[in-house]
């Protein structure tokens, strides 16, 4: 509190910092504001009753801000200040919540950081727009124009797209606020929940916040919400051409998106997703746009690249704070391209282009991503398992980690004096963009050696130069899916094959895109080498690709299908077949009516690749083929007339699997080009995805009638044999695990040697489960109550 101070005394001028915080006087004020924003709001508030300076820091909007939006999910109402907001959320009682009490004050403190952030948060970027025309302003371009000189080559400012629009009447604050006021729409902000909030709430929060990085609108899905908003615009005759477009709605990842927000909001530096391209048309206000062609990583930019997943991570500051605190560092020859948008005008922004945008008063805009020929191989390419060619993608040949180049004659980044990647051990490559210290002292430049001299490298956004940096070792069938990818596998797989059934005309790219993404060039020869083997018909034209269910290769010839098993590696794919084989024996064997409703095994075998090229061996399941055995996969000899990898034995090895992640289980030797197959007979109609929604409701009762029934046959059939190797071999795996794995078995249950196994690896997956979900004691309760349910089922199965 501010002293009071007799007319004439000398202001004696006392520094409370140490005496308020003790030991934590030697952190940055920076440190202790991110450990605050981790607390509850509760520990917030009693925090800020320890000392003078920690009420200051407890009481700054900005963490109140930060810890409200990691509090909040579902529909957010603004309260008028981020603290209130909180509090709200907390069910505070309003009369402690609406308190008339002034903020205390108290002199002998002062903080640069804090400083700078009230500033950013009170500048006001009426005059701050730029253009230096390096970014080319066009209108009335022809499409030919825009294909030959500027789609995947550098961003241009369109005029006229949006000329008869009605969106450029209708889309203003106060039409929107009238026609859409109590719909709720998605907010951007850096919280992992998903916020949404009405527009009327969202205008009275934009026009009283005083916020550096103010929420914005940024929602997918504001044609689902709002349909009208659709017909007042279209998209612009250069962009019309979408690849995704072949994907149904629901498998169709998110492309366009409804953007308001005020002044100080807007997008932080970033690539857009699976390295699409993106135009955005501005209705009203104004943005200013910096950007850098792929590869050059922004100043004070950090991209981590998870080299488990490929996942991408970009670690970047606020818009604004960039261009107050990093922007003026960079030497002329080091600043992005830049421009202020106007409103009417669309931006086009290339594939792999960094940008980042600042609105400079409210506005309202909309934006679509999309695919084309030009920019198709990239998007395939960052679909591609492995992470280094995501991370060269986007931070150019600072994402090389490891000394030499992956190919011959590249550029080696790591040399002796260099604090070079090849150091790293932890699981996260990071291409880190800025001094270890953050932000320059005594005004002095922020360009490290490595910023100044690597970013100037050759590097060239051209896809045969990216594709020297796949892993060739990875496979998409096998390598985990990045979590940050727009689809999944099942849809990236289900994209291509509808783009060779639909676009016969491109299909030498769509081929292209296809090997880059899923090897397919790989799987088509292994399709081509065991079609010749069986005497079947090559593959046409339209079978080189595989279809998109399924989590194997499959194609889908005239009368035959193929399938190459590949999920997990060779010792699962084995036991997927193995098994298989075994089962549908077992039905020839009984003559079982559940063959009549299964398609008909043909052949079966192994293909692998020795020296350059495919051997075809035919493998009926029983019996261990030569190239299986050298594997050593399983101890122990086997007679031709039994099934190594069938049932029990595929038990057996889920227990030794559960429980272990897939990076701990070992591959032998030579096991990545080893694959099982097996041909059937192609079966008339359409699979029940295909057919679900449009089954009427007695269609689906007699499906359920009938499914029922087979599963009754399928109760009937007798286990297989329980043979002396695979007993011999079980108690082997059963002595490495402990009682534990046996807790969830009542006291006086007698349970045969085959479903002891079935239970200790089901107990062991159980147990492994468990240990992730300690975080989620509610989840980890219901859990534990579903195994118990199963254990009932499997009891009472013996009754069968």
């Amino acid at each position: 509190m501010m002293a009071n101070l007799q007319p004439g005394a000398p202001f004696e001028y006392r520094d409370r910092r140490h005496d308020a915080l003790g030991e934590l006087t030697v952190l940055p004020d920076e440190i202790i504001c991110s450990i605050l924003e981790n607390l509850a709001p509760r520990d917030v508030g009693r925090l800020s009753c320890v000392s003078s300076v920690m009420y200051i820091l407890c009481n700054e909007e900005p963490l109140w801000m930060s810890v409200c939006l990691k509090l909040a999910h579902g529909e957010l109402r603004y309260r008028g200040s981020w603290k209130k907001t909180a509090l709200y959320l907390e069910n505070v009682p309003v009369n402690y919540i609406e308190s008339d009490r002034s903020p205390l004050h108290f002199d002998g403190f002062n903080s640069l950081f804090l400083y700078r952030r009230l500033y950013r948060c009170h500048t006001t970027l009426d005059g701050f727009s730029m253009d230096s025309g390096n970014v080319e302003r066009k209108d009335g371009i022809s499409l030919e124009e825009f294909n030959c000189d500027y789609d995947v080559k550098k961003p241009v400012l369109l005029d006229g797209l949006a000329n008869a629009w009605p969106a450029r009447t209708s889309w203003t604050i106060d039409k929107l606020l009238l026609n859409h006021g109590n719909k709720a729409f998605r907010i951007s902000q850096k919280s992992a929940q998903k916020i949404s909030m009405k527009l009327k709430d969202y205008v009275t929060y934009m026009n009283i916040q005083h916020d550096e990085d103010p929420l914005y609108i940024f929602e997918d899905k504001f044609g689902e919400i709002a349909p009208g908003l659709l017909k007042d615009y279209h998209v612009p005759h250069l962009f019309q051409e979408d690849f995704f477009d072949v994907l149904d709605g629901d498998q169709r990842p998110p492309f366009r998106w409804l953007i308001i927000g005020p002044q100080r909001s807007g997008a932080s530096w970033h690539v857009d997703p699976a390295l699409t391209s993106a135009w955005n048309t501005l209705l009203c206000g104004r943005k200013r746009w910096a950007l850098y062609p792929p590869g050059k990583v922004p100043l004070g930019v950090t991209v981590h690249v998870n080299d488990e997943d490929g996942d991408v991570n970009v670690e970047t500051p606020s818009s604004l704070q960039w261009w107050l605190d990093f922007y003026p560092l960079l030497a002329d020859e080091d600043k992005p391209i830049e421009c202020t948008q106007l409103p009417g005008e669309t931006i086009f922004v290339p594939s792999g282009w960094w940008h980042c945008v600042l609105n400079l008063e409210t506005t309202v805009a909309v934006t679509q991503n999309f695919v084309n020929p030009k920019n198709f191989e990239f998007v395939c390419l960052d679909m591609a398992p492995g992470y280094r060619h995501k991370g060269v993608c986007r931070a150019g040949l600072l994402a090389l980690d490891d000394g030499p180049s992956v190919e011959a004659g590249m550029i080696d980044l790591c040399g002796k004096d260099d604090v070079g990647y090849s150091d790293l051990t932890r699981k996260e490559k990071r291409m880190k963009i800025q001094q270890e210290d953050g932000l320059p002292q005594h005004g002095t430049t922020n360009e490290s050696p490595r910023y100044s001299d690597v970013q100037k490298r050759d590097f060239c956004y051209d896809i045969d130069f990216l594709a020297m940096f796949l892993n060739k070792d990875k496979d998409h069938y096998n390598a985990p899916w990045a979590s940050g990818n727009c689809i999944g596998p099942r849809e990236m797989r289900e994209w291509l094959f509808r783009l060779w059934v639909g676009k016969p005309g491109m299909r030498e790219l769509i081929w292209k895109g296809a090997c880059l993404a899923l090897s397919a060039d790989k799987w088509y020869n292994c399709l081509r080498n065991i079609c010749m083997f069986h005497n079947l018909p090559h593959p046409t034209d339209d079978q080189k690709l595989p279809v998109g269910t399924g989590s194997n290769p499959v194609y889908l010839m005239a009368d035959h299908v193929v399938k190459i098993f590949v999920e997990d590696g060779l010792e699962n794919s084995l036991y997927c077949l193995g098994s298989e084989l075994e089962f549908y024996t077992l039905l020839c064997k009984l003559n079982s009516s559940l063959r009549n409703y299964m398609p008909e095994i043909l052949s079966s075998g192994i293909i692998y690749l020795e020296d350059g090229s495919f051997t075809v061996v035919p493998w009926d399941g029983q019996g261990l083929p030569k190239v299986i055995a050298e594997c050593n996969l399983l101890p122990g000899t086997y007679g031709k007339d039994s099934f190594p990898f069938g049932l029990w034995s595929k038990k057996q090895y889920e227990l030794r699997r559960a429980g272990t992640s897939p990076a701990d289980l070992a591959c032998p030797a030579g096991s990545s080009v080893i694959w099982p197959y097996v041909i059937t007979k192609r079966c008339e109609g359409k699979i029940y995805a295909q057919l679900r929604d449009k089954l009427s409701w007695k269609e689906a009762l007699n499906l359920a009638s009938f499914l029922g029934e087979q599963l009754h046959d399928l109760h009937l059939l007798p286990l297989p044999p329980f043979s002396a190797e695979i007993s011999d071999i079980g108690r082997k795996v059963e002595s490495k695990f402990d009682d534990s794995c046996m807790e969830v078995l009542p006291g006086n249950s007698k349970i045969s040697a085959e479903w002891e196994i079935f239970i200790r690896a089901l107990s062991s997956k159980r147990m492994g489960v468990s240990r992730r979900l300690r975080n989620w004691p509610s989840a980890l309760e219901n859990f534990h109550f579903i195994l118990l349910g199963r254990w009932a089922l499997i009891n009472r199965s013996r009754m069968y």
